[in-house]
């Protein structure tokens, strides 16, 4: 597994790379910073948009923690999408971040191999069964681990887990791709990645009593690096806007009208 360091440096010599090409175009040229769980449905808003507005927007996609770092060290985009509001709430202090637009939710499920073949419970426990291999997120590097750290630490089972994983993994792409491949029978991930044909063919989600696993809200955040603040705005409006969300619900998200008490 790369290290924290090491993956921020490759992320942001790639995000560098990208923004010396954006002078190259006649076109505006924009970048996104997306968590890996929100890149299909912000894939699909930014080329609707891209065609409506004759701009090129770049999707650099990752671990939420590892693209803050690197939107900070590279200093330049327009927007960060992280999988949970708690990346704002600790980094707002840092300046980088501006307004936001709620373009729906996350939430954490069980993730199993199709039809349940161990007969797992909707219960974070059942991570610890010894006749199960389970596998979670790494909380210093995404969003999936962070919020399976706070679902299992309000267990009281969160350091007990992470002796008994076979691995952690860094983002909730590598966590489907691993189940895929049938290296664990079960993980903490969030439920929207099951949704997705090529994972829903495979493997099935288990939901969680929603009182354990809330819902967080996904919010697109404006860069205070950014430029062509009225295209910034617009597309965040367009995401947030009847149209977008059709395109979150339609990849298994929970929209923005989801009633959090987070």
């Amino acid at each position: 597994m790369l290290s924290f360091f090491r993956r921020i440096v490759i992320l942001t010599l790639a995000i560098l790379s990208a923004g010396s090409a954006f002078a190259q175009g006649d076109r505006p040229e924009l970048l996104l910073y997306c968590g890996i769980t929100m890149v299909r449905p912000m894939t699909e808003i930014a080329q609707i948009f891209e065609q409506r507005e004759g701009v090129k927007i770049t999707i650099a996609q990752g671990g939420s923690e590892d693209l803050y770092q690197s939107a900070k060290k590279s200093g330049v985009g327009e927007w960060y999408l992280p999988g949970e509001p708690s990346y704002r709430d600790k980094h707002q202090p840092e300046g980088l971040l501006g307004d936001f637009a709620t373009v729906g939710y996350n939430q954490m499920a069980l993730m199993v191999q199709k039809g349940n073949p161990k007969q797992v419970k909707p219960d974070p426990r059942e991570l610890l069964r010894k006749d199960l291999i389970a596998i979670v997120g790494n909380a210093e590097s995404g969003s999936v681990g962070q919020e399976a750290k706070a679902i299992l630490d309000a267990l009281g089972i969160y350091q007990k887990v992470l002796r008994a994983a076979a691995f952690l993994a860094p983002d909730s792409r590598s966590l489907m791709n691993a189940m895929k491949k049938q290296e664990a029978d079960v993980t903490l991930a969030w439920r929207a990645t099951g949704f997705f044909p090529d994972n829903a063919a495979r493997l099935e989600v288990i939901d969680l009593d929603p009182s354990l696993a809330k819902p967080q809200a996904l919010l697109l955040i404006q860069l205070n690096s950014a430029k062509h603040p009225e295209l910034v705005s617009g597309f965040m409006n367009f995401a947030a806007g009847d149209e977008g969300q059709a395109i979150f619900r339609k990849h298994g998200f929970l929209d923005n009208q989801t009633v959090s008490d987070h």
